[in-house]
């Protein structure tokens, strides 16, 4: 059954959803171990496509798996995990059934796999079977984003398009006429999902990086960094991948760059190097380092659950809980005390993580002991606002007709 074209895909797709629901590991941990035999870039693509839809709609594919029984499959029965790929194929991916069938049932065999042909024949024989409009929650995470839950469902029903972020703000118009591309902000192009990275114009030259627009906010939340005696100093604390890095370099600032992953720090020089930006790396423990100087400012893009990620990580929805919430509470307190302290009279704090939850966000916020610097609308890309209270708080649902944008929190203090 090994060369039956197309199966090695499937079988990719079913390893990466198992580890994901059954050891709860990231899409991204697994990906690469799941497609290792896989050769062609497309074939492994496919994999991941057909994983991410599964995850995307599991909640309405097991509502239709268990509609088809007379007795539900236990949750982390193969025949189901099998039906899910199957489904998710058919409904989302536009594979047609007998496709399906012939590159799915061989994950089987026996009686799961008469089962499963017999549930899959019967829901396509179904007049009129659909998903819904927008994805269903875990009932636990309905609950968890109370009444954002239907709007950030509806911003979680594909995957985002590309943001790319400019180093030369300038030149915002001229680029996204080239690329074919549109603008949401300056200094911003957002083109179309798939686009190939490294063929774009530019990338070469490093005239940009790939950056989330909601991921850019923060930084542009402290402007630039120039000032007459020379350029503020700024500390980008928990730096890497170093989106941000790049941008508060862009703008002038003398940047020094933290993180205690050497392995993610590597990306930061790569794209310092392709950019021809500069910035100081320290690899380092935020919880135990000190540093020699106070600085004009401290950005903090906190370790989160990265809930907030769901459009590209549809894996966060089923993975994510309050134990792994709770921690990373703790570790984000501790980093805001830590990062208070490095300040001097005068100086700015931005906390920002991309996560949906209120432990994370809120509730983080209201324990700085800094007086608030409130955010305003006119710092703003048209179609957002600061809440009422001065947070800025984006979701997937937002700027839903422009393509979306991830989830976010950030808060902006003065010591």
């Amino acid at each position: 059954m090994s060369d039956v074209p197309g199966l090695p895909s499937r079988r990719a797709a079913l390893k990466m959803i198992d580890a994901v629901l059954h050891r709860g590991e990231t899409l991204e941990q697994v990906e690469r171990n799941a497609n290792r035999h896989i050769r062609g870039a497309a074939d492994q693509a496919l994999s991941r496509a057909i994983a991410g839809e599964a995850l995307r709609w599991l909640t309405d594919i097991d509502t239709m798996i268990d509609s088809a029984m007379q007795k539900p499959l236990p949750h982390d029965a193969k025949t189901r995990s099998v039906l899910r790929l199957m489904l998710a194929q058919w409904l989302r991916l536009d594979t047609p059934p007998h496709a399906v069938i012939a590159t799915a049932l061989p994950l089987l065999t026996g009686g799961p796999r008469r089962l499963a042909h017999g549930v899959f024949s019967t829901l396509t024989k179904r007049e009129g079977l659909a998903l819904p409009d927008a994805p269903t929650l875990p009932e636990d995470v309905a609950d968890r984003w109370g009444d954002r839950a239907d709007a950030i469902a509806a911003g979680l029903v594909t995957p985002p398009p590309l943001d790319l972020a400019l180093k030369d703000w300038s030149q915002t118009e001229a680029m996204a006429e080239m690329m074919g591309g549109v603008s949401l902000a300056p200094g911003h192009i957002r083109l179309p999902r798939g686009t190939p990275v490294d063929q774009l114009p530019g990338f070469k030259d490093g005239d940009w990086w790939v950056q989330d627009l909601a991921a850019s906010l923060p930084a542009r939340l402290l402007g630039a960094g120039a000032s007459d005696s020379g350029p503020k100093r700024v500390l980008d604390l928990c730096a890497a991948p170093g989106g941000k890095t790049l941008q508060l370099a862009a703008a002038g600032w003398q940047v020094t760059a933290l993180d205690i992953s050497e392995r993610r720090l590597g990306k930061v020089r790569q794209n310092l190097d392709r950019t021809g930006l500069q910035a100081e790396i320290i690899k380092a423990n935020a919880l135990s380092w000190q540093p020699a100087k106070q600085f004009d400012a401290i950005l903090l893009d906190a370790p989160c659950t990265a809930t907030g990620t769901a459009r590209r990580h549809p894996d966060v929805v089923h993975r994510i809980g309050d134990r792994q919430i709770e921690e990373q509470a703790e570790l984000q307190n501790a980093l805001l005390e830590r990062a208070s302290g490095w300040l001097p009279d005068g100086a700015t704090l931005i906390y920002a993580v991309c996560s949906l939850e209120n432990a994370e966000g809120i509730a983080q916020a209201d324990s700085v002991g800094l007086k608030q610097a409130p955010i305003t609308s006119n710092e703003l890309p048209d179609g957002l606002e600061p809440t009422d209270d001065g947070w800025l708080r984006t979701d997937p649902g937002m700027l839903g007709d422009a393509g979306g944008l991830d989830g976010f929190f950030v808060g902006r203090w003065v010591k």
